[in-house]
């Protein structure tokens, strides 16, 4: 489906891009904890909002 150089190019790339998102994440952590203080609670809460949709779509159906 994929020639080598194309799986070689894509193995590559993707290294490359987790580095780089690596690196600016730990250059923002500071300004990450200021603004997005309680945002962890946000995310669960979601996730758990999605759960009881998917709980009550399997309950009634």
């Amino acid at each position: 489906m994929f020639t080598t150089g194309q799986l070689i190019f894509g193995i590559l790339f993707f290294i490359a891009f987790a580095i780089v998102i690596g690196f600016q994440y730990r250059k923002d952590l500071k300004l990450h904890k200021k603004y997005y203080k309680g945002s962890l609670w946000m995310l669960l809460a979601f996730i758990a909002f999605i759960g009881m949709i998917a709980a009550i779509k399997y309950i009634f159906i």
